[in-house]
């Protein structure tokens, strides 16, 4: 988002002034349902802009198209830098659209959006993002979770009524499909957005949210689809995936706003003594733990658990003073673990996390400032979503750093470098 006045763009002090009328507590007043369409696309669009406009912000070209698109009915895939605003495109996307329906939303609304994501850390985010500018809008919805770390209780109070947004994975929607209730609870669902799509694309849960789609485009033929990535290699066959052709018009958006991303690699004091083999990389455990001094909040990325486990102990053992200010997180801790450890992470209030995969994903942690990954990130797709950990937000430098296990790393993440120079994913 860039900065611009306090006044949406393309909106005029009186339009401003006639559109948002606000309750006593300060929310805008929900729009009559019988206001003509045109007056209603117009709030919502001084909704929109106003909520950007409070934080001194503008919205970018792109997120604009998409909003306008998903007004039109139309289905697509978003693929723009991490950091940038892809979640707002879609969410207020699918909030204009719920706005310019006839009948206003309220508590007793069916589930309208489907929000999939591939990772419970991601989905947890991603409804404290969803709900956090429901009320500014003035728009009465809840958004709820379901995924495997979803409490009973909560599964209970779901069945008997479910959010009017839901962010859920894979698996969970799959199940949710297979129950005998799921014309009643999924057939009034109008939006689905599939986060981070490139990570679910060529594997076999890319295969069931293709089956589920195909679902819930039976209860509904209009169904808007919009999918979400920044590392996607082939943007053509990733939207065919997602959005057959031969259905209701589709469209494909690009970012236009660039990410400032520097890769570096951190050298071994001499190469001569360097292991041509292993992937632990202790060797590096100085080197890392002094490059993680210098920066205020570090994600270091592993590639297993058992990796993870070690460099964390190492870290502590080689920086005793650490204790309390560096953290571990994986899939396999308990839940509460890992919610403080995401909590901490967004606070400014660690130093440094070690992890694997569970935190590469779309998760907005602003205070991190640069990633270090340890061995080799496995592909340029996943090294760029690792980069995008840190300076998560418009303007802001990603940074990170390879940290190679063994000799022929050294050649790898050269490669890796040149690869992100050319564009190629």
């Amino acid at each position: 988002m860039t900065r611009r006045p306090a006044r949406p763009e393309g909106v005029s002090a009186r339009t401003q002034a006639r559109t948002s009328k606000r309750a006593p507590d300060g929310t805008p007043e929900r729009m009559p349902a019988t206001a003509p369409a045109r007056t209603r696309a117009t709030e919502a669009r001084a909704r929109l802009d106003g909520w950007f406009a409070a934080r001194g912000w503008a919205p970018f070209a792109f997120q604009r198209t998409v909003w306008a698109a998903m007004a039109r009915g139309e289905s697509g895939l978003l693929h723009a830098s991490t950091g940038t605003g892809k979640t707002l495109a879609a969410w207020f996307g699918a909030l204009r659209h719920a706005l310019v329906q006839p009948t206003a939303p309220g508590p007793q609304d069916p589930l309208r959006v489907l929000w999939i994501t591939p990772m419970r850390a991601l989905a947890a985010d991603s409804q404290r993002a969803l709900a956090e500018p429901l009320a500014a809008l003035g728009i009465g919805w809840s958004v709820g979770l379901r995924t495997g770390d979803t409490a009973g209780a909560e599964r209970q109070r779901q069945a008997r009524r479910l959010p009017q947004a839901l962010v859920t994975t894979p698996e969970s929607l799959s199940l949710m499909l297979a129950r005998p209730t799921v014309t009643r609870d999924l057939g009034g669902v109008r939006v689905v957005i599939v986060d981070e799509w490139h990570e679910l694309i060529g594997s076999k849960r890319g295969v069931q949210v293709q089956l589920a789609l195909a679902r819930l485009r039976r209860f509904n033929p209009a169904l808007i689809v919009w999918g979400l990535s920044a590392t996607l290699g082939n943007l053509d066959h990733a939207l065919d995936v997602l959005v057959p052709s031969g259905g209701p018009a589709r469209r494909l958006v690009r970012g236009a706003t660039p990410k400032a991303l520097s890769v570096e690699t951190l050298l071994p004091p001499t190469t001569e003594r360097f292991p041509w083999g292993g992937h632990l990389g202790m060797r590096m455990r100085d080197a890392v733990a002094q490059r993680i001094d210098g920066a205020a909040s570090t994600l270091v990325f592993t590639n297993t658990r058992a990796q993870a486990e070690l460099w964390y102990q190492a870290l502590l053992d080689a920086r005793p003073d650490w204790a309390g200010t560096l953290a571990l997180h994986h899939g396999s801790l308990d839940r509460a673990v890992r919610d403080w450890v995401e909590q901490g992470l967004r606070d400014g209030r660690l130093k440094a996390v070690v992890c694997t995969s569970s935190l590469d994903l779309g998760v907005d942690f602003s205070p991190v400032e640069q990633v270090l990954q340890i061995g080799s990130a496995k592909g340029v797709a996943r090294l760029l979503q690792r980069a995008g950990r840190s300076g998560h937000s418009p303007g802001r430098v990603s940074r990170v750093t390879l940290v190679p296990t063994n000799a022929f790393e050294l050649v790898e993440a050269a490669a890796a470098r040149d690869a992100v120079r050319a564009g190629c994913i």
